[in-house]
């Protein structure tokens, strides 16, 4: 006998993962959703008036239903997992423990149906639910990256192209960039989950024609059937042909949307990485954290190291489902059962887990005034002073040709002197403090208000304005729609 000690433990779920997450993707949760659609189907061939052999009794008794009712969330696992070891189905495993424990209802229990009307259907409510789960969470960190921003939207930092120094930009700005990216990935998500069809009433090959014999040939009743049951488990968009499953286009679908949640975390994650590094922002550091079992005075960015992680992780399942969609063969084959089985929840479970670190960097209280990210300020304005001196320079040959001077001569000046600071500063020796120094000293620049044309705040542009722009356009109508789930805090197990 083993114990759950004794084996692989999913990180996924024992370190990462929501509750509600892995609860939704266990074994109950899913058992207790077949028999709901049993139940589904059940009701809805006797409110279409499904008759019996002899053409005048109904084929579906009231007390029938009753009794189904009664039994939705007793599922006996271990009963189950023993039926199935003789059947070797486990559909037709849940159906004989069902009816163990519900015999007046065994003959209208998966009455027409084929097995994956309920693994499909089950899937697909499961995806939609948890696809929600997503959007709140995704919300939350929109709401509290916004909030970010908007505070940070003033002040003046150095922007990197090729990672490399370039222009001035701001610390609010740059987490627009972020920010987009999660909009744009909170929209795709909510397009998947809004449109997500229900697999339906389709038969054993998707014709239906199991239930066209069930009612005598009436195909307005198959029909009607079909909607009834989606009605009843809350869909309203039904997947309008299948063969025995759904087109798996749509896991596809889903997992990519999730990938794009995972690239843009990654992005985001790498940037705090490198920023770590520059020592300009912090993520959440406690009071007893250890950053490193050797090196005591590491203070190591492993939230966005693990955050960067799991995305990875995230962004590499939807090629398996890519290969399942690709190599299906006509009607089903059954190949497509165990790796879904894998990269279905784990793609929701690491989503959720992504979200989860997402979230507590930004939100993580670590002292009374210490919430989320730490920018620190005196880092990111000696980064600033140490390269405005050369962005400085078009600025300064302006405002000298304004006071009278040459264009061309003042060009030389600048030239001349900032390859000189260069070389100093690539010896060793010397700031490029220094450039503004060599400037002031000469002839050319005698009427320029050094202090005026170099102020930071005068090289960020529209930097505080697009944030507030952003934040007002496309942050906000986030907020409006995800009231309920804004202030969301998530602790980390590890």
């Amino acid at each position: 006998m083993t114990t759950p000690t004794d084996v692989y433990d999913n990180p996924l779920i024992g370190r990462y993962a929501s509750r509600e997450m892995a609860e939704r993707w266990g074994p109950l949760r899913k058992f207790r959703t077949w028999r709901r659609l049993w139940l589904a189907l059940a009701e809805a061939e006797a409110e279409l008036g499904l008759l019996a052999d002899d053409g005048v009794s109904p084929r579906i008794r009231a007390e029938q239903l009753a009794e189904l009712r009664d039994h939705l969330d007793d599922v006996d696992l271990a009963r189950a997992a023993a039926h199935e070891k003789r059947l070797r189905h486990d559909v037709m495993a849940h159906v004989h423990a069902l009816r163990d424990v519900a015999p007046g209802c065994n003959d209208i229990v998966h009455l027409g149906a084929t097995s994956c009307y309920v693994t499909d259907n089950a899937d697909l409510i499961l995806m939609r639910e948890s696809l929600d789960q997503v959007c709140r969470t995704l919300a939350a960190v929109i709401d509290a990256m916004g909030t970010f921003a908007e505070r940070w939207k003033d002040e003046p930092t150095l922007g990197f192209t090729h990672f490399q120094p370039a222009q001035l930009t701001t610390v609010g700005k740059r987490a627009t960039l972020w920010l987009y990216d999660l909009v744009l990935d909170l929209e795709e998500l909510e397009r998947r989950r809004d449109g997500l069809p229900f697999r339906g009433a389709k038969g054993t090959t998707g014709t239906q024609a199991s239930f066209l014999a069930l009612f005598r040939g009436d195909h307005d009743k198959v029909k009607q059937l079909d909607r009834r049951v989606a009605g009843k488990m809350g869909f309203d968009a039904l997947v309008p042909v299948t063969g025995q499953t759904y087109s798996r286009k749509h896991d596809s679908f889903v997992l990519d949307a999730l990938s794009g949640l995972g690239q843009s975390l990654h992005k985001w994650g790498s940037d705090l990485r490198l920023l770590a590094n520059r020592q300009e922002i912090d993520e959440p550091f406690e009071p007893e954290q250890i950053g490193s079992s050797a090196m005591a005075y590491k203070r190591n960015p492993m939230r966005a190291e693990r955050m960067c992680g799991l995305a990875r992780y995230l962004m590499g399942l939807p090629a398996m489902a890519a290969d399942t969609a690709a190599t299906q063969w006509f009607e089903r084959t059954l190949d497509d059962s165990a790796p879904r089985r894998l990269y279905i929840p784990q793609a929701f479970l690491c989503a959720d887990a992504v979200l989860r670190i997402a979230l507590n960097l930004l939100t993580q209280r670590t002292g009374p005034e210490t919430l989320g990210l730490v920018v620190n300020v005196p880092v990111v304005a000696r980064g600033v002073r140490e390269y405005l001196p050369y962005m400085a320079t078009e600025n300064l040959m302006m405002a000298a040709v304004q006071a009278g001077g040459d264009r061309q001569e003042v060009h030389e000046v600048v030239r001349t002197h900032s390859h000189a600071v260069t070389a100093k500063l690539k010896s060793g020796t010397g700031s490029a403090a220094e450039l503004f120094d060599r400037l002031r000293a000469e002839p050319a620049f005698a009427r320029v208000d050094f202090a005026a044309v170099t102020d930071p705040r005068a090289f960020v542009g529209r930097a505080p304005e697009q944030v507030a722009e952003f934040v007002a356009e496309h942050v906000a109508p986030v907020r409006a729609r995800y009231a309920a789930a804004l202030g969301m805090k998530a602790e980390l197990s590890v």
